[in-house]
């Protein structure tokens, strides 16, 4: 909410002043009365990145042991899946509450909440005794996330100029592209040696060691500098002026009413969608390739780093490139029509089991390269778009963002098992058939030697079978032989029950995977018209006449200022 000119300074003058009277008050009070210098800036900024970084390690890296988890809690499928749809879910309520930012501020919620998210990774997750605890435990670690997903390109916005906007944002969604990149590295690296309990109390550890950076450096803008636009650091002058009450006041009004807008809900639902299959890397890929080509969960993190670094890596270029050029549309564009064909051809290659890893490596590199050139632009036309709007309502319009991003990846969560039916049979019993089909294999020979007389007596329990055919038995087969298959009836009885299920999803896997990557696509299709309804210009010698425009009527504006005594 704008600050009136008779509000009190709540916080400290900047993060650099010495005399601050009491240094344990910064603790929880950290606004900055007047914009920080370079230097400082920059290191607010890159405490906000490796808040995300670590926070988003520890939300994801329950998917990258996924399979473990589930074999730990004697979990189904279908179970783990609603283990991630009520987290969002939660997570999804949670970013409407880190609405309150733009009244309550942002750096607490990031600070305190990694506290809590770090805890819950170190000490509660590793040590749940059942899966409902578990779920309960994975529920307010997501609901820390969404919070934090609000709080966090909040804090970003205020600290970068318009004209740095997309490069800051760049840096910003490296943070969940950075988490995942970690996630695959370490576990990649030592799940040989580890468990996933421990997996989990690593990015515990990290973030207790980003806790305390955060903690003793963060601070944020106070009401009267953030809720302004501030289009360059050129800016920095008229800002301050206005904070102190010599400026126009920021629109007032429901904060909720102005941001439920079709450029703003709509762009939200768009990107949201785009999103898809970048969700599907985080929350399917260990599914997906174990169940459709056999990789390992070592194995499978491994070819994932191809596509988390490609993406990182493009995120911060493309930024730089958007602010240098001073538009966001043509970069939105191109991405979003290059991502959905290199997405619609990895789609293709699904049911191809000859498909190699360096073959998918070459598709992940591809479509986190084109990603990375559609999202850093697009959050910063975003929060351009809201800005529009009002800009102190910034943590608000985040918000609407937040909550649609989390109800679709919830809600496309609860959509994977409808679609690939094929996964709950062989993520739950596809381990076991294939030890089983190992261990069984001689007594299959037999079996597969003798099909009459083992379909003779298989219709009779072990201990009824009648005599004249056991004697028939023992002289067809032999009594080794015989006792090969008594010892392996476990692993046939499992073989039995399940092992039609598990060869009829193999089969049908690949197909149904294929339909739900095609969904995906067709989500970065959606995407495209609504880049026409946000905020930016498409060309950029426009956009440097505009920006021309505005540094005059700036220095218009400080010349009034100074006249009157501002």
């Amino acid at each position: 909410m704008p600050a009136s000119p008779d509000d009190t300074n709540l916080g400290p003058a900047d993060a650099g002043t010495p005399e601050t009277p009491h240094r344990a008050a910064r603790l929880w009070r950290r606004e900055l009365d007047h914009y920080p210098v370079t230097s400082h800036r920059m290191a607010y900024l890159a405490i906000v990145v490796l808040t995300t970084v670590v926070l988003y390690y520890a939300l994801y890296v329950q998917y990258a042991v996924a399979t473990s988890i589930i074999t730990h809690f004697h979990m189904t499928y279908g179970y783990f899946v609603w283990v991630s749809v009520i987290g969002n879910g939660v997570g999804a309520f949670a970013s409407l509450v880190a609405g309150l930012a733009d009244r309550w501020g942002r750096a607490n919620m990031v600070v305190y909440g990694l506290l809590m998210a770090a805890l819950l990774s170190l000490l509660g997750l590793p040590n749940a005794p059942d899966k409902g605890t578990y779920l309960v435990l994975f529920a307010a670690l997501s609901f820390i996330e969404g919070i934090v997903l609000v709080a966090t390109p909040a804090l970003i916005r205020d600290f970068s100029p318009q004209l740095g906007r997309a490069t800051a944002m760049g840096y910003w969604t490296m943070g969940p592209v950075i988490g995942s990149l970690v996630v695959t590295v370490v576990t990649s690296s030592t799940l040989s040696f580890a468990g996933w309990q421990d997996e989990l109390r690593y990015s515990g550890w990290a973030g207790l060691a980003v806790f305390a950076l955060a903690l003793l450096g963060l601070r944020e803008l106070s009401p009267r500098l953030r809720d302004q636009i501030m289009v360059s650091l050129r800016d920095r002058a008229l800002v301050e002026a206005r904070a102190k009450g010599a400026g126009p006041a920021t629109a007032a009004g429901s904060h909720w009413r102005q941001m439920l807008r079709l450029d703003i809900v709509g762009s939200a639902t768009a990107i949201s969608l785009f999103l898809l299959l970048y969700f599907g890397a985080v929350g399917n890929f260990v599914v997906y390739f174990a169940a459709t080509f056999g990789y390992s969960e070592q194995r499978t993190n491994g070819l994932a780093n191809w596509y988390w670094a490609a993406n990182a890596v493009a995120l911060v270029a493309a930024g730089l490139l958007s602010d240098r050029l001073r538009v966001r549309k043509p970069f939105m564009i191109v991405g979003a029509v290059g991502s959905l064909a290199a997405t619609t051809l990895f789609a293709l290659r699904a049911t191809e089991p000859g498909t190699g890893y360096y073959t998918f490596a070459a598709l992940f590199v591809a479509i986190g390269v084109l990603t990375g050139v559609t999202y850093a632009p697009w959050m910063a036309s975003f929060t351009e778009t809201v800005e529009k709007r009002n800009p102190a309502a910034t943590a608000t319009g985040l918000a609407v963002w937040g909550w649609i991003i989390r109800a679709v990846v919830a809600v496309s969560t609860a959509f994977v098992p409808v679609v690939v039916t094929s996964a709950t049979p062989l993520v739950e019993h596809g381990a076991e058939v294939k030890a089983a089909s190992v261990r069984a294999a001689p007594a299959l020979a037999v079996i597969d030697a003798h099909p009459r007389l083992f379909a003779k007596l298989g219709a009779y329990p072990p201990n009824a079978v009648p005599p004249a055919l056991a004697a028939q038995a023992a002289r067809e087969v032999g009594e080794k032989d015989l006792a090969t298959v008594r010892k392996a009836q476990p692993q046939l009885a499992l073989l039995r029950r399940y092992g039609s299920q598990v060869k009829s999803a193999a089969d049908q896997g690949p197909g149904q995977w294929r339909t739900w990557w095609l969904i995906c696509a067709a989500g970065q299709l959606i995407f495209l018209p609504f880049i026409f309804v946000m905020a930016g210009r498409w060309s950029p010698r426009r956009a440097r006449e505009e920006a021309v425009e505005h540094q005059r009527a700036v220095d218009r504006e400080l010349a009034v200022l100074a006249e009157q005594g501002g």
